[in-house]
Protein backbone atom coordinates (compact mmCIF):
# COMPACT_ATOMS: atom_id res chain seq x y z
CA UNK A 1 0.00 0.00 0.00
CA UNK A 2 1.30 3.42 -0.70
CA UNK A 3 2.63 5.11 2.17
CA UNK A 4 -0.10 7.55 4.04
CA UNK A 5 0.51 11.26 4.49
CA UNK A 6 1.13 10.65 8.18
CA UNK A 7 4.42 10.10 7.00
CA UNK A 8 6.64 12.11 5.66
CA UNK A 9 8.77 11.56 2.82
CA UNK A 10 11.69 12.73 0.96
CA UNK A 11 11.28 14.48 -2.59
CA UNK A 12 12.11 13.82 -4.75
CA UNK A 13 13.03 10.14 -4.12
CA UNK A 14 16.63 9.95 -4.47
CA UNK A 15 16.83 7.31 -6.44
CA UNK A 16 13.91 8.20 -9.08
CA UNK A 17 15.75 11.52 -9.39
CA UNK A 18 18.99 9.33 -10.49
CA UNK A 19 16.60 7.88 -13.44
CA UNK A 20 16.32 4.34 -11.41
CA UNK A 21 13.65 2.80 -13.68
CA UNK A 22 10.68 2.35 -11.29
CA UNK A 23 8.61 2.59 -14.31
CA UNK A 24 4.34 3.00 -13.10
CA UNK A 25 5.08 1.57 -9.51
CA UNK A 26 6.02 3.96 -6.61
CA UNK A 27 8.64 3.93 -4.49
CA UNK A 28 7.16 4.86 -1.08
CA UNK A 29 4.62 1.93 -0.86
CA UNK A 30 4.89 -1.38 1.32
CA UNK A 31 3.17 -3.98 2.62
CA UNK A 32 0.11 -3.02 4.72
CA UNK A 33 1.38 -4.61 7.72
CA UNK A 34 4.91 -2.99 7.79
CA UNK A 35 2.67 0.50 7.16
CA UNK A 36 0.85 -0.04 10.66
CA UNK A 37 4.06 -0.49 12.29
CA UNK A 38 6.28 2.29 10.67
CA UNK A 39 2.99 4.49 11.68
CA UNK A 40 2.94 2.68 15.51
CA UNK A 41 6.75 3.60 15.74
CA UNK A 42 6.14 7.04 15.03
CA UNK A 43 3.49 7.40 17.83
CA UNK A 44 6.38 6.03 19.87
CA UNK A 45 8.83 8.75 18.79
CA UNK A 46 6.40 10.80 19.56
CA UNK A 47 6.01 9.90 23.29
CA UNK A 48 9.86 10.16 23.67
CA UNK A 49 10.33 14.04 21.34
CA UNK A 50 6.67 14.92 20.34
CA UNK A 51 8.85 17.49 17.89
CA UNK A 52 10.35 14.26 15.50
CA UNK A 53 8.80 12.62 12.84
CA UNK A 54 9.68 9.62 11.03
CA UNK A 55 10.79 10.57 7.36
CA UNK A 56 11.24 8.10 4.62
CA UNK A 57 13.86 7.51 2.04
CA UNK A 58 13.16 4.79 0.57
CA UNK A 59 10.83 1.82 0.65
CA UNK A 60 9.94 -0.58 -1.92
CA UNK A 61 12.54 -1.43 -4.52
CA UNK A 62 12.04 -3.60 -7.85
CA UNK A 63 14.63 -5.95 -9.10
CA UNK A 64 15.62 -3.36 -12.20
CA UNK A 65 15.86 -0.43 -9.60
CA UNK A 66 18.50 -2.63 -7.53
CA UNK A 67 20.36 -3.92 -10.29
CA UNK A 68 20.31 -0.16 -11.46
CA UNK A 69 21.44 1.10 -7.93
CA UNK A 70 24.08 -1.41 -7.43
CA UNK A 71 25.67 -0.44 -11.03
CA UNK A 72 25.29 3.37 -10.17
CA UNK A 73 27.11 2.97 -6.59
CA UNK A 74 29.71 1.19 -8.52
CA UNK A 75 30.69 4.07 -11.13
CA UNK A 76 30.18 6.42 -8.62
CA UNK A 77 32.72 4.94 -6.43
CA UNK A 78 34.97 4.10 -9.35
CA UNK A 79 34.60 7.68 -10.30
CA UNK A 80 35.34 8.92 -6.81
CA UNK A 81 38.75 7.25 -6.96
CA UNK A 82 39.66 8.59 -10.21
CA UNK A 83 40.04 5.27 -11.69
CA UNK A 84 38.99 4.06 -15.18
CA UNK A 85 36.01 1.52 -15.15
CA UNK A 86 37.69 0.18 -18.45
CA UNK A 87 41.31 -0.14 -17.04
CA UNK A 88 40.54 -1.77 -13.59
CA UNK A 89 42.99 -4.96 -12.58
CA UNK A 90 41.01 -7.69 -11.14
CA UNK A 91 42.23 -6.72 -7.75
CA UNK A 92 40.64 -3.13 -8.37
CA UNK A 93 37.20 -4.38 -9.37
CA UNK A 94 37.10 -6.81 -6.54
CA UNK A 95 37.38 -4.50 -3.65
CA UNK A 96 34.95 -2.16 -5.32
CA UNK A 97 32.50 -4.61 -5.73
CA UNK A 98 32.72 -5.80 -2.20
CA UNK A 99 32.35 -1.91 -0.90
CA UNK A 100 29.27 -2.16 -3.00
CA UNK A 101 28.05 -5.27 -1.70
CA UNK A 102 28.88 -4.29 1.44
CA UNK A 103 25.67 -1.53 1.32
CA UNK A 104 23.68 -2.96 -1.93
CA UNK A 105 22.03 -6.43 -2.02
CA UNK A 106 22.95 -8.87 -4.64
CA UNK A 107 19.89 -8.10 -6.81
CA UNK A 108 18.92 -11.67 -7.41
CA UNK A 109 15.82 -13.34 -9.13
CA UNK A 110 16.19 -16.46 -6.09
CA UNK A 111 12.93 -16.55 -4.46
CA UNK A 112 15.15 -17.60 -1.76
CA UNK A 113 17.03 -15.11 -1.66
CA UNK A 114 15.12 -11.71 -2.46
CA UNK A 115 16.75 -8.18 -1.33
CA UNK A 116 14.93 -6.64 1.12
CA UNK A 117 13.24 -3.85 -0.73
CA UNK A 118 12.15 -6.48 -3.35
CA UNK A 119 9.84 -8.22 -0.42
CA UNK A 120 8.01 -4.40 0.39
CA UNK A 121 9.09 -5.40 4.37
CA UNK A 122 12.16 -2.91 4.30
CA UNK A 123 12.50 0.79 4.87
CA UNK A 124 15.53 3.20 5.07
CA UNK A 125 14.26 6.39 7.00
CA UNK A 126 15.50 8.62 9.71
CA UNK A 127 14.25 11.53 11.75
CA UNK A 128 12.91 14.93 11.13
CA UNK A 129 11.81 17.99 12.44
CA UNK A 130 8.02 18.86 13.28
CA UNK A 131 8.41 21.05 9.95
CA UNK A 132 10.25 18.07 7.85
CA UNK A 133 13.62 19.41 7.65
CA UNK A 134 16.11 15.92 8.54
CA UNK A 135 17.52 15.67 11.23
CA UNK A 136 21.43 15.74 11.31
CA UNK A 137 22.27 11.83 11.84
CA UNK A 138 26.07 11.99 12.30
CA UNK A 139 26.19 10.24 8.54
CA UNK A 140 24.10 10.39 5.37
CA UNK A 141 21.72 7.27 4.29
CA UNK A 142 23.82 5.27 1.71
CA UNK A 143 27.26 6.87 2.83
CA UNK A 144 29.80 3.60 2.34
CA UNK A 145 31.53 4.29 5.34
CA UNK A 146 32.24 3.31 8.85
CA UNK A 147 29.65 5.93 10.18
CA UNK A 148 27.30 4.40 8.74
CA UNK A 149 27.50 1.23 11.60
CA UNK A 150 24.35 1.96 14.08
CA UNK A 151 26.76 2.64 17.21
CA UNK A 152 29.32 4.51 15.57
CA UNK A 153 28.83 7.04 17.62
CA UNK A 154 28.53 5.12 20.85
CA UNK A 155 31.79 5.93 22.76
CA UNK A 156 32.19 8.97 21.02
CA UNK A 157 32.33 11.75 24.17
CA UNK A 158 32.21 15.23 22.07
CA UNK A 159 28.82 16.89 22.67
CA UNK A 160 28.20 16.52 18.76
CA UNK A 161 28.89 12.65 18.89
CA UNK A 162 26.66 12.12 21.78
CA UNK A 163 24.05 14.04 20.23
CA UNK A 164 24.25 12.01 16.92
CA UNK A 165 24.16 8.83 19.08
CA UNK A 166 20.91 10.00 21.24
CA UNK A 167 19.36 10.44 17.63
CA UNK A 168 20.10 7.41 16.62
CA UNK A 169 19.02 5.35 19.91
CA UNK A 170 15.51 7.17 19.46
CA UNK A 171 15.43 5.57 15.77
CA UNK A 172 16.11 2.24 17.00
CA UNK A 173 14.27 2.57 19.96
CA UNK A 174 11.04 3.51 18.18
CA UNK A 175 11.45 1.12 15.41
CA UNK A 176 12.54 -1.76 17.50
CA UNK A 177 9.39 -0.82 20.50
CA UNK A 178 7.16 -1.49 16.49
CA UNK A 179 8.89 -5.17 15.76
CA UNK A 180 11.40 -3.52 13.16
CA UNK A 181 15.25 -5.30 12.77
CA UNK A 182 17.35 -2.91 12.41
CA UNK A 183 20.29 -3.53 9.52
CA UNK A 184 23.31 -4.49 11.48
CA UNK A 185 25.55 -2.06 9.15
CA UNK A 186 23.07 0.77 8.67
CA UNK A 187 21.63 3.16 11.04
CA UNK A 188 18.89 3.79 8.63
CA UNK A 189 17.72 0.61 7.18
CA UNK A 190 14.54 -1.46 8.89
CA UNK A 191 12.49 -4.13 7.98
CA UNK A 192 9.68 -6.40 9.57
CA UNK A 193 8.92 -10.07 8.21
CA UNK A 194 11.75 -10.40 5.44
CA UNK A 195 14.40 -12.75 5.56
CA UNK A 196 16.92 -10.32 7.68
CA UNK A 197 13.81 -10.13 10.11
CA UNK A 198 13.59 -13.31 10.44
CA UNK A 199 17.44 -14.67 11.40
CA UNK A 200 18.05 -12.06 13.59
CA UNK A 201 14.48 -12.29 15.46
CA UNK A 202 14.94 -16.60 15.47
CA UNK A 203 12.24 -17.02 13.44
CA UNK A 204 11.92 -20.08 11.59
CA UNK A 205 10.88 -18.24 8.13
CA UNK A 206 10.58 -15.08 6.57
CA UNK A 207 6.45 -13.68 6.69
CA UNK A 208 7.46 -12.02 2.93
CA UNK A 209 8.87 -12.64 -0.32
CA UNK A 210 10.04 -10.98 -3.50
CA UNK A 211 6.89 -9.12 -5.10
CA UNK A 212 6.93 -7.25 -8.37
CA UNK A 213 4.55 -4.51 -7.30
CA UNK A 214 2.40 -3.30 -4.38
CA UNK A 215 1.30 -0.05 -5.75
Amino acid sequence: MELPPALLRFKPHPYVALGAPYGRISPFCLRSGVVERLLAAQRILQTNDSALRLIIFDAYRPIAVQQFMVDWTFADLVSHAGLDAQRLTAQQRSELVEQVHRFWAEPSLDPATPPPHSTGAAVDLTLASASGKPVAMGGEIDEISERSFPAHYSQDQTETGKRFHHCRTLLLTAMASAGFQQHPGEWWHFSYGDQLWAFYQQQPTAIYGRSEAYC
